[in-house]
Formats: structure tokens, sequence, C-alpha cells
């Protein structure tokens, strides 16, 4: 019996000692990505900003922007999507060109699609750059190629998709096979312009 209980308690602790280890280990590996994965991620938003805003000379953050602020001044009309910043785009000499709004939509196939849209002044979509996204390979993750290139110099109050081909300037080709994918792109780039309009002054002069 008392074999039994020692040979219990050497194994607890050998089995504490691997645990102890295991988490330093994960603490140390946590502390040496965390810093690179910040960078990547920052730089990553930043590519998008300038993507979506090539005339921008800089960009700069709303001030106050709070994320779950942001997400009920659009949760009545698309309670899947977020508002995970906004940022202004300026000129050289300081003056507001626009917003790059980053929203994360809830809605796609195969997870959340996150994406910065470009937004001038007066509502015009200057287009929308894909930061994260795991849909079906040859179906949703043609949206790359298919939806992105269709947002780009509408100027709309709102989107819709359609599987009969496009004849309005709101209106975007849906993906073929792709319709959830479509929806919540579609979905999410209205809940920036949304966004856009109720928080940020859309269409209003920043002169």
């Amino acid at each position: 019996m008392r074999k039994d209980l020692k040979s219990m308690l050497k194994d607890a602790m050998i089995l504490l000692a691997i645990t102890l280890v295991a988490g330093l280990v994960l603490g140390v590996v946590y502390k040496v990505t965390k810093e690179p994965i910040a960078q990547q991620e920052a730089k990553a938003k930043q590519e998008a900003c300038q993507e979506v805003f090539a005339d921008a000379a800089s960009f700069e953050a709303v001030e106050g922007f709070n994320k779950e602020t942001a997400y009920l001044a659009i949760s009545e009309q698309y309670p899947n999507q977020d508002i995970d910043e906004a940022v202004k785009a300026l000129d050289a000499s300081g003056q507001i060109l626009g917003y790059v709004v980053t929203v994360t939509t809830r809605e796609g196939y195969g997870g959340d699609i996150q994406f910065s849209v470009g937004i001038r002044n007066d509502g015009t979509v200057n287009g929308i750059s894909i930061l994260s996204i795991a849909e079906t390979p040859g179906l949703g993750m043609n949206a790359e190629k298919v939806l992105k290139p269709q947002f780009a110099g509408r100027t709309v109050e709102k989107f819709e998709y359609t599987k009969t081909g496009a004849s309005a300037d709101n209106q975007v080709d849906a993906i073929s096979g792709a319709t959830i994918t479509t929806n919540a792109i579609v979905n999410g780039v209205n809940a920036g312009l949304s966004y856009f309009v109720t928080e940020l002054g859309g269409g209003v002069s920043h002169e």
C-alpha cells in the first residue's frame, strides 16, 4: 500500500514537473513570437490602407475609436459584422481624403473574413483589401479576383449582389457557387459604409 502511494506521488510530481516546464516553454514562445506577429499584422494593415487609398500620404487613427461603440452603431442592421478599426487617410498637407474602415464579417462559409474598405469623403468606395479569408478553394476563395474589383470607384448608399449579371451601380456579380461568401463580403462592405455615414460624417466636406 505504502509502495503504491509512493509510486503515485512520484508520478504526480513527474507530471507536475512536465506541466511546469511545458508552461514555461509556452510562455517563452509566446513572448518571443508576440512582437513579430504584432509587427506583421501592423504591416499588413498598413499595406491594406495604402492599397485602398493609394493617393494618401499618411494614415492616422480616428480619435476615440471604440470597437464596442462601433458595433452598436451598426448592429441593428448588420448584427454579424464588426468594425475593427477606423483610420483617416490624409494627403501631404494633412487634409482628410477619407477613411479606411476595417471590417470583420462573421458570415463567411469557412469562418470570419476580415478586410479593409477605403471610402472617400463623398462616399465613393476606392476598393477593398482582404486581410484574412479561409473560404472554399475554387469557390469562396475567388473573392479576391471576382468580388474585390467590383467595389472600386462606386458611389452608392448600399450594395447588393445578383446572380444574373450586374445592371446597376449598386449591384455586384456573385461568385459562382459561393453566394454565402458573396453575401458576407457585401454585408461587410455595407456595414463599413453605414459606419462611415453615421459615425464619420460620410458625405460631409472636411475642408
